[in-house]
């Protein structure tokens, strides 16, 4: 009898270990655990931890509740101003109801997947290229909100939809590098341009400046000499007068005219007189009197200047001083 109760004692405990180690589940801290029944949905999620269910009778699911990060693949597409384009996102999602994302759906990763093949296509043809590239932003807000609406009736939350490339043909990348170089060098230009008319403003202001100094003009000169001597290369610089520059700036154009007719005539009547004093048919007076009769025509203040600069007009001194001993000679036949 005493073998027998412990045999029987000993069959019981195994039997309680084994129901236990059939019965006995753990769920993790990122796990909910959802508990069918024959068949039939419980009422009840099982939290992280040590739980129990009914062994052959119960069946535990786990579904994890962290945020799944799925790419998704490549898209082609053509946009609303008719730009073939190929864009790939990636999606972030996590699970807010155990339950229903086991009963609503199959696969809910699946499900999700083909959602955000399906709206990346769909705001691609509803976009234009330069949204694409430039305006992301909104274009991902916009794409969330398409993958989140059907979700939610699977127990999936969309936390975050990102686009992360878009693949340009050949042919559109290169008309764009032109469009920006185009751009690039209308800007430069406006820039060169602005910066030549601040420069003209400036330079207009410094004339005026100094033209109420005149010694600034000098002083600047004299800046700029000493700035091409700092160099020490082969350049020679020839420093133009300011003086002579302000004389022909005081000269006023008939007077330039006067000085040049006073010249010459001053030229043209000093070898003039040999010729007309040698003719014997004219009387000595009318001789004399036609010598000096075009002296006054000549500017007094110009002959001076002017006799100096002519250099090879022959003098008049030895053909007067040799043709008056003729005259006497032959005035008495």
């Amino acid at each position: 009898m005493v073998e027998e109760l412990v045999i029987a004692v000993i069959a019981a405990v195994c039997a309680c270990g084994l129901y236990a180690m059939a019965a006995a589940r753990v769920v993790r801290q990122y796990e909910r655990g959802v508990v069918f029944r024959l068949g039939r949905l419980q009422e009840g999620i099982r939290g992280p931890g040590f739980t129990t269910i009914v062994p052959f009778v119960d069946k535990l699911h786990k579904v994890n509740m962290q945020i799944v990060t799925m790419p998704v693949p490549a898209q082609d597409g053509i946009t609303r101003d008719n730009v073939t384009v190929r864009v790939d996102a990636v999606i972030y999602f996590k699970v807010i109801d155990a339950a229903e994302a086991l009963v609503r759906v199959e696969d809910y990763r699946f499900a999700v997947s083909q959602m955000a093949q399906t709206s990346l296509r769909s705001i691609i043809g509803k976009s234009d290229l330069d949204d694409l590239l430039s305006n992301r932003e909104k274009l991902n807000q916009g794409l969330e909100l398409m993958i989140d609406s059907p979700a939610i009736g699977w127990g999936v939350q969309i936390d975050r939809v990102e686009i992360k490339d878009v693949s340009l043909p050949e042919t559109m990348k290169r008309s764009m590098a032109r469009q920006a170089e185009a751009d690039r060098e209308r800007r430069a230009r406006v820039i060169n341009a602005d910066a030549e008319l601040q420069a003209s403003k400036k330079l207009a202001e410094a004339a005026k400046q100094m033209s109420g100094q005149p010694a600034a003009l000098q002083l600047r000169l004299l800046q700029t000499v000493v700035a091409v001597a700092a160099e020490k290369n082969s350049t020679l610089v020839l420093p133009f007068p300011v003086e002579l520059l302000r004389f022909l700036e005081r000269a006023t154009p008939a007077e330039a005219v006067q000085a040049v007719q006073a010249v010459s005539g001053a030229v043209q009547a000093t070898p003039s007189l040999p010729a007309d004093q040698s003719a014997s048919d004219e009387p000595a007076a009318d001789q004399s009197a036609a010598a000096t009769a075009p002296a006054p025509a000549v500017a007094p203040e110009a002959v001076p200047s002017a006799r100096p600069k002519v250099s090879s007009v022959p003098t008049s001194a030895s053909p007067l001083d040799e043709k008056p001993p003729e005259r006497q000679d032959a005035q008495p036949v």
